[in-house]
């Protein structure tokens, strides 16, 4: 019979070389959002914490921008919706695997990412790994990958002289890197290309500082009363 302390070192050893790969990804891009943070102003503090209670990535990168600006809570609210929407239906394909006991089911909950749902929810875990401990580690792991990334990069952004000029970049090559990932991981190019299409429409007709907003609620739009017709050419599942 195996005591609680083996059972959730069992799962932490199981869960560990499963996190390795996004350790590597999470805590460059990590330092690159604390140097971010530090180049536009903010203390170490900032991405330290940001990190540990938002951790929703791309939207960190978002966040720099609104606190520059002027304050917007329904810009804010709806970045914010639009950017993370996908996790509505992580969160629906995890039901059954995230009804685990205890508050580990509300860290799962609020610790949820692309990376902890692909491993989560596609890991063959040993039948002798408790499956509960195992996704509270690879959240957790990863979690803490994103936090020691952004504090890095916020004490180097600040302790290093250099020219930053240029450093806001990140966020736009973020997206791009994520756009282009999406595009050669689709089968059709549908629903990627009405994104665009969408952007440039909103962009001529709102301008360049205010586009973002109409442009999601038209893509939001577009993409549900095409959703059959998408379905039907592979668009989207």
């Amino acid at each position: 019979m195996e005591t609680k302390r083996q059972i959730v070192q069992k799962a932490f050893k199981t869960a560990f070389p499963c996190t390795i790969p996004i350790f590597a990804g999470f805590v460059f891009l990590g330092i690159a959002y604390g140097i971010y943070m530090n180049a536009s102003g903010f203390n170490f503090l900032y991405p330290m914490l940001m990190s540990l209670t938002i951790f929703g990535g791309s939207v960190e990168f978002v966040v720099v921008g609104l606190l520059l600006g002027a304050f917007d809570p329904l810009k804010a609210l709806m970045l914010t919706l639009m950017i993370n929407a996908r996790h509505l239906f992580y969160g629906i394909s995890m039901l059954e695997k995230y009804r685990v006991p205890g508050l580990k089911r509300f860290y799962l909950i609020f610790g949820m990412c692309d990376e902890s749902f692909s491993i989560n929810y596609s890991a063959n875990i040993p039948e002798d790994v408790d499956k509960s401990w195992f996704m509270f580690f690879v959240t957790l792991l990863n979690h803490f990958y994103w936090v020691l990334g952004a504090t890095l990069g916020g004490l180097f952004g600040g302790l290093i002289r250099f020219n930053t000029r240029g450093l806001e970049f990140v966020m736009t090559a973020l997206f791009v890197v994520i756009f282009l990932d999406q595009w050669m991981k689709e089968t059709s190019h549908y629903s990627s290309l009405i994104g665009l299409g969408m952007s440039a429409i909103c962009l001529i007709l709102f301008g360049s500082g205010n586009f973002i907003i109409p442009a999601m609620v038209l893509i939001l739009l577009v993409l549900s009363l095409l959703k059959g017709v998408l379905m039907k050419a592979g668009a989207v599942k």
